[in-house]
């Protein structure tokens, strides 16, 4: 069923490859500047389409299906460019801010997993406030960070950026393990 907030969370997965595009190369500043653009638009469809369903009652198991992939699709893509592109060895996040980056990937794997195999057993896990600020830090921090590779010479945002990133993970790893021992009480 394609409305209105399913066309929204398409539009999203459809913008990742244009974002990786924009980040590809960490030494055009501009193209940071639209990727951040680009990133914030995605963010505010993000919240428009849930936001759409819910009012207009039109929340579909397509919708509930495709949100989730979309924003993993969109975190998991910043991420890789943001650690992989580089420049004269000028990646956005290196060193011990791996950490973050690899905490926060893994597990965005595990719990889709978890979450499909919970599916096929009928248990839904809802996602838990502490979830849904784990979320807004991730995002805050990954714009932060796109913002940072535009804005080159003010520290101050990558520091922001790196700062939202670690409470992200540490978040990431609280949570995760709620999942996981929610998720343990339904396997053999």
């Amino acid at each position: 069923m394609l409305t209105l907030p399913n066309l929204l969370t398409l539009s999203r997965i459809v913008a990742v490859p244009l974002l990786v595009g924009l980040l590809w190369r960490p030494e055009w500043a501009l193209g940071y500047a639209v990727a951040f653009a680009l990133y914030c638009l995605m963010g505010v469809t993000d919240y428009l389409d849930g936001y759409l369903a819910r009012a207009q009652g039109t929340v579909s198991k397509l919708g509930q299906f495709l949100d989730p992939i979309a924003d993993k699709i969109m975190v998991a893509a910043v991420i890789l460019m943001l650690v992989g592109t580089r420049f004269e060895d000028r990646a956005i996040i290196t060193g011990v801010h791996l950490i973050a980056a690899l905490v926060i990937l893994l597990r965005e794997i595990a719990v889709s997993g978890l979450r499909e195999f919970l599916g096929g057993i009928q248990v839904s896990v809802p996602v838990s406030r502490l979830a849904k600020w784990k979320t807004t830090c991730q995002l805050v921090a990954l714009g932060a960070l796109i913002l940072a590779g535009a804005l080159p010479g003010v520290a101050a945002v990558k520091l922001v950026g790196l700062a939202t990133l670690w409470a992200a993970a540490v978040l990431t790893a609280i949570t995760g393990w709620d999942y996981l021992r929610i998720g343990l009480k339904h396997m053999d």
